[in-house]
């Protein structure tokens, strides 16, 4: 049975927001006591989102166990991102932070506390106090659950506000009329595979990241990038996706995460010596050193050969000195993923650990309001940052570039919250401005209905799922945590010929009703634009950055040209990434904050 346009249904909001995360519904909380008309599509139940998984922190500066403040937040979180990060939006989410967390507080999220009744704060990566002098404790925790606490949160107040959310539904494409303004999305509502035109003045992008590109991944099996390709798909170029965070403790393995809170409570790496490795690479915050860091010193002492177990692939976390109490409290699921996944006692023994993807730095280009915004005009008099009109986009999908080149554990749900709540603010202002809908383009389905045919109508292409292996088996092999220019020249051949692959891919069961084999092969072709983003972006990047770490490029620290590999005269540049053509354009970092001294570029130690 083909789909046609007799068959889809249309229904029309004031703004649709594709995904139910931590991002998406702080802005649906918003648009909803604002009195707007939302639908939230989500292919999971809402608290089932990723967002659920995030263990650590938030991170803000609220000074609660030692003294803080939103300028070293500030501080840090440029230096981690290795000067990639825009300073602008930097200072707004560090300044906005203490606010974002009162918020969630009033709301009755179940923060852990101190004696005195404050919000309970453990140190993390890169978080320091008087500008990288010491360790602080920033992290607002909930035991290692917190973005399970959040989400839930989250949850409860926007079913109070009366949000509607339109639970196993996969938005498809954007629908972009004459003028490139964004008019709604088409959507696949899973149970009856019928299509819908959902109509909106404004639509946000909050599908998460696109870690399942990977072989060996923290993401959860939905983390497929799809607003990355919905976005590429119209024509929106992704930035800086040749920058993804390998965290540094996944259960080796298993890829299962461990979050950085165990470090923050006081766990320590240790090599097949029983050294403690990271006070060689990081004197000062050792073990809180970033996550690049940590996860290069891992991987240079499992390729030095003093990596453990019998292959040497992995080295240790030990936990045990910190004492059963202290676990059961502070971690209680590391201890249960220690039984679970590694079937280890952390209370008695060390957990082997790898470096393993986790997060994505680069995503949709926005603003500091959550526009989506891209390239008009010739080389000449090129306008970098042109908004997207009816488009925005907030979470890890997004790239204000708060995170630049490496994001320091905390920030992933600090921005949710800031750029959530900012997105939904300017959306409600947009609103009450803009009465009625604009047209729909008479070919506002024309690309779903293509795309849903070829499925229907391939006869003997091939399984997504193994076309799917085969590209994240690729991404492992050709962008992993050390990478060379030969192996990423080589990434980009073996991924065009897989796009290729792509496009004849076929289903064997091609009924309606919750036909997953359909919705994993729409998947594929998003998980495919991601993939080669971020392949073609790393191999045109000839420097070490953050995250992206090229062995042909590595440098010393007292390097007079390029620090540590990293070209700021060449590279200090954000890579812009469009699917039609495959061709790549940069634009400037913005180094200039809204009201302090900017923070100048130096050699990152730690």
């Amino acid at each position: 049975m083909s789909y046609t346009t007799n068959n889809i249904t249309k229904r029309k909001f004031d703004v649709v927001i594709v995904g139910a995360g931590g991002s998406g519904m702080r802005a649906s909380l918003q648009l909803a006591r604002a009195g707007l008309n939302v639908a939230v599509l989500s292919k999971v139940f809402p608290t089932r989102s990723h967002t659920v998984a995030a263990q650590g922190g938030i991170g803000a500066s609220l000074g609660n166990m030692s003294e803080d403040n939103w300028h070293y937040h500030f501080y840090d979180t440029v230096k981690g991102s290795d000067w990639l990060g825009d300073q602008d939006a930097i200072e707004f989410m560090c300044r906005e932070a203490p606010k974002v967390v009162y918020d969630l507080e009033h709301m009755g999220m179940p923060f852990d506390r101190n004696p005195d009744g404050t919000i309970y704060q453990r140190p993390f990566g890169g978080h320091t106090a008087n500008y990288g002098e010491k360790p602080v404790q920033r992290a607002c925790a909930a035991a290692d659950r917190t973005g399970h606490a959040m989400l839930h949160t989250l949850y409860q107040q926007n079913v109070k506000a009366k949000t509607s959310f339109f639970v196993e539904w996969m938005a498809l494409d954007l629908i972009r009329d004459a003028d490139g303004d964004v008019v709604g999305v088409t959507a696949l509502e899973m149970e009856t595979g019928d299509l819908h035109i959902l109509e909106a003045k404004t639509t946000l992008l909050a599908t998460g990241g696109a870690g399942r590109i990977f072989a060996a991944s923290t993401n959860a099996f939905i983390n497929t990038g799809d607003g990355l390709g919905m976005a590429a798909r119209a024509g929106i170029p992704l930035e800086d996706m040749e920058f993804w965070q390998f965290h540094p403790t996944g259960v080796a393995g298993a890829g299962v995460l461990l979050t950085e809170g165990c470090r923050g409570e006081g766990a320590i790496l240790l090599n097949s010596n029983g050294e403690r490795f990271m006070e060689r690479y990081a004197p000062t915050l050792k073990d809180l050193a970033p996550r690049d860091f940590v996860s290069r010193s891992m991987d240079q002492e499992i390729k030095e050969g003093r990596g453990c177990g019998p292959n040497k692939d992995y080295v240790l976390l030990k936990l045990d000195h910190l004492g059963a109490e202290t676990i059961h409290k502070r971690l209680p699921s590391v201890y249960e993923i220690g039984v679970n996944f590694a079937n280890v006692d952390i209370t008695k023994e060390p957990i082997p650990v790898v470096p393993t993807i986790h997060y994505q730095m680069g995503g949709v280009p926005t603003n500091i309001n959550g526009q989506v915004v891209t390239q008009q005009g010739s080389d000449g008099n090129m306008v970098h940052n042109a908004v997207v009109n009816g488009l925005y986009a907030v979470g890890e999908c997004s790239c204000v570039s708060v995170h630049g080149a490496n994001r320091l554990g905390t920030n992933s749900l600090l921005d949710l919250l800031v750029f959530g709540r900012a997105a939904g603010n300017h959306i409600v202002e947009f609103a009450s401005r803009t009465k009625s809908h604009k047209p729909l383009p008479a070919d506002a389905a024309d690309q779903t209905l293509e795309r849903l045919n070829r499925l229907e109508n391939t006869a003997n292409g091939e399984y997504a799922q193994d076309v799917a292996n085969d590209m994240r088996n690729s991404m492992q092999k050709h962008a992993s945590v050390f990478r060379t220019q030969a192996l990423m020249d080589a990434g980009v051949k073996e991924i065009a010929v897989i796009r290729e692959r792509v496009k004849s891919l076929a289903l064997k069961d091609k009924s309606k009703v919750f036909n997953t084999a359909r919705i994993e092969a729409l998947e594929v072709e998003n998980l495919i634009e991601c993939a080669e983003a971020t392949m073609v972006s790393a191999a045109a990047r000839k420097e070490c950055r953050g995250a992206h770490t090229v062995v042909d490029y590595e440098r010393p620290a007292d390097d007079p040209v390029s620090p540590m590999g990293r070209d700021d005269a060449n590279w200090m540049k954000h890579s812009l990434w469009y699917s039609e053509g495959n061709r790549l354009s940069y634009k400037p970092v913005q180094l200039k904050p809204l009201t302090v001294e900017s923070v100048p570029p130096k050699v990152r130690t730690f």
